[in-house]
């Protein structure tokens, strides 16, 4: 299984397709918007961008004008703070903060290589649902036949889960009240994950055959 700090590049390589962005900008669409990670600390995405930066995947230029005051996030940690510090290359003081701009990250051609073949890989992640999430999340860039076979192939693993966790748990642990009503709550869940599933399949077979017709 694919670590979760690759999962973390690919979601960053894909907020960046359509427009650059600052480095707080990244964290709060992958976060807030997209829903991808529950959370992503400062001292993970800056090492995660810098990473990339690295590998020639992403490009950066300075973006803020020149006398603006920035003003960083509070992280709540001391490495979080360093990594911010790190990130946006605050080194002095007021004088050279007022004279810096925020780092601004540019998906480069082979950053746009990379992100697609990560959401065209027809690699099996089978029960990984951070890998279902975020392909999912950027299948706008596959072919309608390729975002198919990633719904159904999610949808028969859906399945493979819910009939597994109904003929699974020891006498011991239905009998318990409140880990009953968890995997109650957990079947119902993966119930509603597969008609939601099966939704989205009717919807891009319909987009399939009305390209088709045409």
């Amino acid at each position: 299984m694919k670590k979760r700090s690759h999962f973390l590049d690919m979601a960053i390589l894909g907020v960046l397709r359509n427009r650059d962005l600052h480095g707080y900008e990244i964290k709060r669409q992958i976060v807030d918007e997209l829903g991808l990670f529950t959370s992503i600390s400062f001292g993970s995405m800056y090492p995660a961008l810098a990473r990339l930066e690295r590998l020639g995947l992403v490009e950066v230029t300075q973006g803020r004008p020149r006398g603006q005051l920035r003003q960083a996030p509070f992280t709540g940690s001391l490495g979080g703070e360093r990594a911010i510090a790190v990130g946006l290359r605050v080194t002095g003081g007021a004088d050279e903060t007022r004279s810096r701009g925020k780092k601004v990250y540019t998906l480069t051609e082979a950053g746009r290589g990379t992100f697609s073949g990560f959401v065209n890989d027809d690699f099996d992640h089978g029960d990984d649902d951070l890998a279902f999430r975020v392909r999912l999340a950027f299948a706008g860039a596959l072919e309608p036949e390729m975002r198919l076979k990633l719904l159904e192939r999610r949808r028969s693993s859906l399945e493979a889960r819910l009939n597994k966790g109904k003929f699974s748990g020891s006498r011991s642990i239905l009998d318990d009240l409140y880990a009953k009503c968890v995997i109650e709550h957990t079947q119902s869940e993966t119930v509603n994950d597969i008609s939601w599933i099966n939704e989205l399949i009717d919807s891009e077979r319909r987009r399939i055959s009305e390209h088709t017709a045409q």
